[in-house]
């Protein structure tokens, strides 16, 4: 992470607009009457997908995509001239909100205005014409950073959007040099202090990929050196493939760990269910209560927060790229009330410096996570697919406040009954400190001691009882196992789970 990066950033929520999606109208001029409503999510930084004049040759679709840059420094003319977009600049300004918009650096469509000028600017294929390294993007041809002369272009473009705007979204911004984007940010800075960098990294299969074929592509911890936030499509396949019941639930969260212990300290990942790339996170989960678990612990999560436009109506559909499909807003949903309480417990409970802890019941699709500072634990109990199931948590024994809803959440035994709903907890470190002092103290239970030598990855003792299970009914008090004792080898702990059965709840097909 650049050394000047503001750690408040981790708890702040960007909102992601498509000019051309965002209202029938599809201008700048249409989105300001929505700002109001965009603010009451507790949203900081509005974001707009590429806001320039659109190439046509070879365009896709009937409209074009905006990712297909025909001119750097002005605005479409199908959303506004740039004095509209500097009254939506105004207006967001004043509701105090900031403005970031897409900088589209590796490519521009092939009928540029840049092409025209400066064509050695531009990548050459072998045969000497231009086009693109990647080869399924046919709508664009790339640039060559190997020119000094477009260095100093492109900055000078980033300098002047600078004076108007606060933050840039960098596509692709593996692919160019670090060594650009790092004396773009410095030049940048002269212009507005406090600017904000937020890069589009890559998965990493992309990545490995474009190495094998001698693209240079910048790492995740590299780009830290000239960007605040960065995509998390570095464990994003981890994700997907638990959405699709290829993974557990736990190889996603051991990815989440994995962040913790290879970036630094202050890295800032930026964390969403669904973007203009990826599909509407609706479309995947259909269940209203599942998606309030999926949004409680996206905003759990260390690193700033992405909203895509229509994402709180649960809409279902992509907007396509290339046409104009206004977002649905009339889906009879609407998540609004909980993602505005969950900015306000991201940025009064949640803090950067936290380590986060991630645990998950495989069984029941439930995240048992953990933030932890120097003065207290916060506990996030999510059931992404809203099934009832008691799960372990390392909390003390008491009953909580849930921040969500200021619901009771009751611990006992070390076990918490998970309802389906989103629950976030919070226990001071003068109690978390307590329990470890007693657990020290407090031997395990009888029962659990005799089941405990034939534990294994298809025996967990603990899973065999239910919450009204008192090991007194069984043993006397006082009573303690020789150390000699052991259970006879042909005992069959399956023996014990049936006569259990019936407590437990039904686990999913």
């Amino acid at each position: 992470m650049a050394a000047d990066t503001d750690l408040q950033l981790q708890h702040q929520v960007i909102y992601s607009i498509y000019v051309r999606a965002h209202t029938p109208e599809g201008t700048f001029r249409a989105v300001i009457p929505d700002l109001d409503r965009i603010a009451a999510l507790g949203v900081d930084f509005i974001w707009f997908l590429p806001i320039h004049p659109i190439g046509v040759e070879k365009k896709k679709g009937s409209l074009g995509c905006p990712y297909a840059n025909r001119d750097y420094r002005t605005v479409n003319p199908e959303y506004g001239s740039m004095e509209d977009f500097q009254a939506l600049v105004d207006a967001i300004h004043a509701r105090g909100m900031k403005v970031m918009i897409d900088v589209v650096y590796n490519h521009t469509s092939p009928d540029a205005l840049l092409y025209e000028s400066h064509p050695e600017f531009y990548y050459r294929d072998a045969e000497g014409k231009p086009g693109n390294r990647v080869g399924d993007w046919g709508d664009v041809i790339d640039l060559d950073y190997s020119v000094p002369e477009l260095w100093d272009y492109q900055i000078e473009t980033l300098r002047m959007w600078a004076g108007i705007v606060d933050g840039f979204r960098c596509d692709v911004a593996s692919l160019l040099p670090l060594d650009f984007w790092k004396r773009a940010r410095a030049a940048v800075q002269e212009v507005h202090p406090g600017f904000v960098w937020l890069a589009e990294t890559t998965h990493r299969a992309f990545q490995a990929e474009n190495r094998a074929r001698g693209i240079p592509t910048a790492h995740d911890a590299e780009l830290y050196a000239a960007f605040d936030i960065e995509y998390e499509y570095d464990i994003r396949d981890s994700f997907d493939r638990f959405l699709l019941g290829n993974a557990p639930l736990s190889h996603y969260l051991d990815d989440l760990a994995l962040q913790e212990a290879v970036y630094p300290e202050n890295y800032n990942k930026l964390r969403f269910l669904e973007n203009h790339d990826q599909p509407r996170i609706a479309s995947r989960i259909p269940e209203e209560s599942d998606i309030a678990n999926y949004t409680a612990m996206l905003y759990f999560l260390k690193g700033t927060t992405l909203l895509y436009a229509g994402q709180e109506f649960m809409d279902n559909r992509t907007p396509s790229l290339f046409e104009r499909e206004p977002i649905h807003r009339g889906t009879g949903h609407d998540l609004s009330a909980l993602i505005k309480r969950l900015g306000e417990i991201k940025r009064e409970v949640l803090r950067p410096e936290d380590v986060f802890f991630g645990k998950a019941d495989d069984d029941y699709d439930i995240a048992i996570l953990r933030r932890v500072n120097a003065e207290a634990t916060t506990f996030g109990v999510f059931s992404l697919c809203s099934l009832k199931n008691p799960v372990p948590v390392e909390a003390p024994d008491g009953t909580y406040v849930n921040l969500i809803d200021k619901s009771p959440v009751k611990v006992k035994d070390g076990v918490l009954l998970c309802e389906r709903k989103p629950i976030i907890f919070r226990v001071s470190a003068k109690a978390m400190q307590a329990k470890d002092q007693k657990q020290e103290a407090v031997p395990e239970n009888p029962m659990l001691q005799l089941l405990r030598p034939f534990q294994g990855e298809g025996f967990k003792p603990e899973s065999f009882f239910p919450e009204s299970f008192k090991p007194e009914n069984f043993m006397p008090e006082g009573f303690k196992l020789p150390q000699s004792f052991q259970l006879p080898q042909s005992f069959q702990p399956d023996q014990l789970a049936a006569a259990w059965q019936s407590f437990l709840p039904k686990k999913k097909e």
